[in-house]
């Protein structure tokens, strides 16, 4: 793995000018590398990070990568991370042209990482550094406490998607371009009066640099102004944090309760398991908002790639491979779902409606079909109105609020179903529907949605730990339960019960086409059986586990 050469970086910088000309956002540092496929089998276990923990799984995960590049061999175009400054990795054997198109991929990715609000947490700090600190620290301990090591963090991994993601978005500030945020009221109003007690020519002198910073560096003067600030004051940072756990409820996901309350983390032989615990907590938090906003992040990227290279003078001559690649990669499949291509067709679908002004009241009121199939207000706001979606949605927003009927009639869409041909002994795939609310829920169903799970305090008593599923009529995997609790409770050092919900076992029916009592096969219109749930509660103590009903 090597950075890029001096003509391939000059590319990219050329990239950067037309993608800031139409008005997208990032850092202006970026780090390129070449890599072969070969490399890409040992980073993709550690979602792109060079610098992250090591431990057996990777491993494990690294063998079967190597087994099937040797029967499939790939050629992955590009890879992005969400790092400061961000590090993107290339194929070794691309052509110029290909960059040119990948850059613009890639920069369309950075735009969405430091511009997307379900990013912010990861705004203020590089997460490479904070893994290589992570890394050292495993190594040390793998060193001390050997295969023990390996354990903890897969008992924690199996924890890792119950994080308080929203609670740790809900205590940040936003920083908005055209107001002050949270920070600066707090720097100005308490740090300076009540922790520095600074004098008013100091005070007034902070002012006149946060103004000169807005001047001269626009949207990220702010950024610049506390740079300095924690330069200065390198315990800034510790104060507000303070500040902002205070206002707090202090509501504790999983991982940290039991980093706060196991008897067992705080015997002195055990107390290292806390640290490790912290870093797979950390890492989760990181990536969390990645597997949020895949359809929006892909689509945006793709939306810029083919919109700036096909006005790219250096696509001259590479029209057909250029229409080869974007289709690979945006192609819409019969079945299935392709990231890429939807969330392209969707921003190129919602700009257009935007440009017509189809998002305005007075379009809603209109009833008749051909007037609002004709209407046209021409307000051209589209690009302006894609860009706070990126801004500010996820994909469950994202799919939710622009996937109507429109456009799935506009680009063919439908929901399939599949059949048994006992005639040929095949299974068929058919139309099942085209309406809109049946591909919405289709899509929505493919999102990625942890199970609700929150603590009960008040039957949490005596070390016993009551976990309490807000069921959604989505059950836990069954075969995961037992080992997930009985690694909550060594680490917790006491039992563990859980409150879920499960299906009532339906009798048993008939064989399809035949009705009790007749001989002769009858044709009949079989109902679905409804679905009846009960609640129960597993228990795992000494590491046996119960069931019972509740």
């Amino acid at each position: 793995m090597e950075l890029i050469d001096q003509h391939t970086k000059k590319i990219m910088e050329g990239c950067k000018e037309r993608a800031l000309d139409v008005g997208l956002r990032f850092q202006d540092e970026t780090l390129e590398y070449i890599v072969t496929n070969r490399d890409l089998l040992e980073l993709s276990p550690k979602v792109m990070i060079p610098t992250m923990y090591d431990y057996w799984v990777h491993d494990v995960q690294v063998l079967q990568g190597k087994g099937r590049y040797e029967l499939y061999p790939s050629n992955p175009y590009e890879t992005v991370i969400n790092t400061r400054p961000a590090i993107s990795f290339y194929n070794d054997n691309n052509p110029d042209w290909l960059n040119v198109m990948i850059f613009y991929h890639v920069l369309a990715h950075i735009d969405f990482f430091q511009n997307n609000q379900y990013f912010r947490h990861t705004w203020d700090y590089d997460f490479t550094g904070q893994a290589l600190a992570d890394k050292r620290l495993i190594a040390r301990l793998r060193s001390e406490k050997g295969r023990w090591l390996d354990y903890i963090i897969e008992f924690t991994r199996s924890l890792d998607n119950l994080v308080g993601y929203h609670e740790q978005l809900s205590v940040l500030n936003r920083s908005p371009v055209t107001a002050p945020s949270n920070i600066l009221d707090f720097y100005f109003d308490v740090f300076l009066q009540m922790v520095k007690k600074s004098k008013i020519s100091e005070y007034i002198k902070e002012i006149e640099r946060y103004n000169d910073c807005i001047k001269k560096h626009g949207y990220r003067g702010e950024k610049h102004f506390f740079s300095e600030i924690r330069t200065k004051h390198p315990e800034f940072d510790a104060i507000y944090k303070k500040s902002l756990d205070e206002k707090s409820e202090n509501k504790f996901d999983l991982i940290q309760y039991i980093i706060e309350h196991s008897d067992f983390l705080k015997k002195n032989e055990n107390n290292w398991m806390k640290a490790v615990m912290e870093v797979v907590r950390k890492t989760s938090l990181f990536f969390q908002p990645q597997i949020r906003t895949k359809i929006m992040n892909e689509g945006w990227a793709s939306y810029w790639h083919e919109t700036l290279f096909l006005k790219d003078e250096r696509i001259r001559g590479h029209e057909v491979d250029f229409a080869r690649v974007h289709a690979s990669v945006t192609s819409l499949p019969r079945v299935g779902l392709n990231p890429y291509a939807l969330g392209m067709r969707l921003f190129y679908y919602i700009e257009e409606i935007a440009d017509k002004g189809k998002y305005s009241i007075e379009f809603k009121k209109l009833l008749d079909a051909d007037k609002r199939e004709a209407f046209d207000a021409n307000t051209r706001k589209g690009k302006e109105f894609i860009f706070k979606i990126r801004e500010n949605l996820c994909d469950f927003l994202f799919v939710n609020t622009f996937v109507d009927q429109d456009f799935i009639t506009g680009n063919k869409l439908f929901v399939s179903g599949r059949r048994l041909n006992q005639a040929k002994n095949v299974w068929e795939f058919y139309v099942k529907s085209r309406k809109a609310k049946d591909y919405r829920k289709m899509l929505l169903d493919t999102l990625y949605h942890p199970p609700h799970i929150e603590i009960d305090p008040e039957k949490s008593s005596n070390n016993t730990l009551y976990l309490v599923h807000h069921f959604e009529e989505k059950p836990l995997v069954k075969e995961f339960i037992s080992n997930t609790m009985m690694g909550i409770e060594y680490l917790l050092g006491g039992p563990i019960k859980l409150e879920t919900s499960e299906i009532i076992p339906a009798p048993p029916q008939p064989p399809a086409g035949f009705i009790p009592g007749y001989p002769i096969p009858v044709k009949e219109e079989r109902k679905k059986p409804e679905i009846k749930w009960q609640r129960v509660l597993y228990t795992m103590e000494n590491r046996k586990i119960s069931k019972k009903n509740i």
